[in-house]
Parts: structure tokens; C-alpha cells; sequence
């Protein structure tokens, strides 16, 4: 499934329900209950970015203790695809890398009931319960809701509400109905900025580099991948400042797409590059998100997320923005002219 949308206006400019309608007349776009996975992971990343969280703050990319004791009194002990773990690392890295201990553990410190109402300004409505495993997407949203959720990102903070009639005319070209564009406000520019830059390390460096940014598509861009667990949805949901579009791959039993690695950043991102390359071939590329100027930037030690000094190893060392009093204003204690041997943080 496929929907691409106008970010200003809603406007849809291309859907896709399904392989062929002949076949099955099901649009899995707008009526599918699909797990959205690690897609649903920014709204957790706003939540702590509209709480004053820097996207430079240390969160724990390790094992929950205790696990999380579910309804059915079993444990419920996620892990990452790659079962591995990272560790301390800053929020930024954490989203671009879709980490899901940091993230669950993040959503978590804010409350799920926190993270829930931050999706429904987006625009999510199907209902969400609220359990830790909503922060990594583990409850079914239909497509076309979490992809015009992300044109909020895209305009910096307005969300428009998808429209399928452009307008109705008459046989000489008279309008004769034409919808409103229902747009509402969901952030301020200088914290969704923040957010957009973070989505945009995902292509830069982080889970669909190989299948967007190191395939040639260099147009500023933005986004994220999803997969679900044993593999059963695959997604990737991107954007330019003008264009939003978003992909879906599964079968309509829930059974696996591939045996192995059939991430979206594997098997959806590809596709999205070449949607988008196709789209961007007809019309101009888009200008860059404009920073808005009230932001700040440090140089923070990645390691500790303390303000970097001469004497932090220059692989830790990052420059980053910051909405003005959520800059670190600390010098890094932990790295000393004599090695990395002073204060732990």
C-alpha cells in the first residue's frame, strides 16, 4: 500500500491499495489495521522534545530490569533486531538507529499516556492502549493516518487532514465544489525543526542511508523505517518540505514477507527512493527546512552529552542545535588532559 500526500494541503497525489484492484478490492491504504512498528517511534522522540528534552540527552539503549510484567502476567522482554545493545547514547542516535530499549525506556520515563496524547495531535485516532510496547508500535494503525501524521514534519508543525477530491467541475471547467483544506497546528517550528533533523539522519546515516541517500536520492528529505516483529510488516514513511509519502508491504494474513531481514529499510525504502526519484524526474526540488534562527548549537561529547572540550576524543565530539534552555552548559568532567579519567557523570 502507498499514499503520497501534498504536506500543505492534504491532497492525495497518488494511492495504492493493494496489487491489483481486479483481484481484491480491499484498499489496504485506508481500511487495513496495520502494526506501524518503529514508525510510530518519532511521536515518543516529540513527546521529549516538546518537554524540553535536548536531542542530545543520554537514554539507555540496554535490557529492561525488571521486565515489564504484562496483562497475561507474563514477561515481556523486547529486544532489537540485531539483539544487540548500545548502551548510553544520545536520543539523536537512538531514533536514527530505531533502537528499540532507548526508545521503550524513554517512553516510558515520559508515561504512555503522555506518548499516546502526543500521537493524537498528530492525528492518530484508532484507539491505543496504554502499555510499553505502544512506544515501538506494537498496536495497528491504518496507513493513511500515520503517513499524513508525518505532514506535520513536513510543513514544521501543521498537520493537514488527506483529501481525496481536489474538486468537482462542470463540463467547461467551472468549479462547481471544491473541499476545505482542514490544517491544524501540532508544534512549533523551532521543535518540529529539531525533529526533521533528527528524521534526517535516518537517511543521512542511519536505517535507510543504503536505500535512500547512498542510491543518489540527495534531495533534502527526511523520514523513518519500520518492521515489525517476525517480519509480517515492513514500512518506511518519508518526506520532503513538500511531499509526503508513505509505503506499507505485508501480507493480509500476518505471516512473514522474507525468511531474513525483510526490514523497511531492506525491502520498503528502495521502493520509496524510486517513487520519489520518479516524482522529483517532473516537478523541481524542493528548498531545504529553513532552521529557524532562534535555535542555538554546542559541540557536545556524544559519550556523556555534556559540552565537549579540547580534551574529548573527537569521534564523541558533535555539533547540535538546541531550543534555547535545553543547551548543556556543563564542560564534559569525564575527559581530562590526562585521559578519560575524571568524574563520571
Amino acid at each position: 500500500a502507498l499514499v503520497a500526500l501534498e504536506a500543505n494541503t492534504g491532497y492525495i497525489r497518488a494511492m495504492i491499495g493493494g496489487r491489483d484492484f481486479d483481484d481484491s478490492k480491499y484498499n489496504r491504504a485506508t481500511q487495513a489495521i496495520r502494526q506501524p512498528g518503529s514508525t510510530f517511534k518519532p511521536f515518543v522522540y516529540s513527546a521529549a522534545v516538546r518537554a524540553g528534552h535536548p536531542v542530545t540527552e543520554i537514554v539507555d539503549d540496554s535490557p529492561l530490569n525488571p521486565p515489564v510484567i504484562q496483562l497475561d502476567s507474563t514477561l515481556w522482554q523486547p529486544k532489537d533486531d540485531d539483539d544487540t545493545t548500545l548502551g548510553m547514547i544520545p536520543m539523536r542516535e537512538a531514533l536514527y538507529l530505531s533502537r528499540n530499549l532507548a526508545t521503550i525506556k524513554l517512553g516510558m520515563s515520559l508515561g504512555q499516556e503522555t506518548v499516546i496524547g502526543e500521537a493524537r495531535r498528530y492525528g492518530i485516532t484508532t484507539p491505543l492502549p496504554a502499555y510499553p510496547s505502544i512506544h515501538i508500535g506494537a498496536k495497528g494503525v491504518r496507513p493513511i493516518e500515520i503517513i499524513a501524521a508525518y505532514t506535520a514534519f513536513a510543513t514544521l508543525g501543521t498537520r493537514a487532514e488527506p483529501v481525496g477530491i481536489l474538486r468537482v467541475e462542470d463540463r467547461q471547467g467551472n468549479i462547481l465544489w471544491q473541499p476545505t483544506i482542514r490544517r491544524e497546528p501540532v508544534m512549533d517550528p523551532e521543535h518540529t525543526w529539531l525533529m526533521v533533523d533528527m528524521m534526517k539522519d535516518v537517511i543521512r546515516r542511519g536505517t535507510a542511508f543504503s536505500a535512500v541517500w547512498k542510491a543518489g536520492f540527495t534531495l533534502p528529505a527526511a523520514g523513518k523505517t519500520g518492521t515489525t516483529d517476525d517480519y509480517t510488516d515492513a514500512w518506511f514513511i518519508g518526506y520532503t518540505p513538500e511531499l509526503v509519502a508513505g509505503i506499507w508491504m505485508g501480507y493480509d494474513l500476518q505471516q512473514r514477507i522474507l525468511e531474513h531481514n525483510a526490514g523497511g529499510g531492506r525491502i520498503v525504502a528502495p521502493a520509496w527512493t524510486a517513487f520519489m526519484r520518479d516524482v522529483y524526474d517532473r516537478r523541481p526540488a524542493p528548498p531545504d527546512w529553513v532552521r529557524p534562527d532562534s535555535l542555538i548549537t554546542r559541540e557536545v561529547d556524544w559519550s556523556n552529552g555534556y559540552v565537549a572540550t579540547p580534551f574529548c576524543p573527537q569521534d564523541v565530539r558533535h555539533w547540535d542545535w538546541f531550543y534555547p534552555g535545553t543547551e548543556p552548559t556543563q564542560a564534559c568532567p569525564v575527559h581530562t588532559p590526562f585521559g578519560g579519567i575524571g568524574v563520571s557523570p
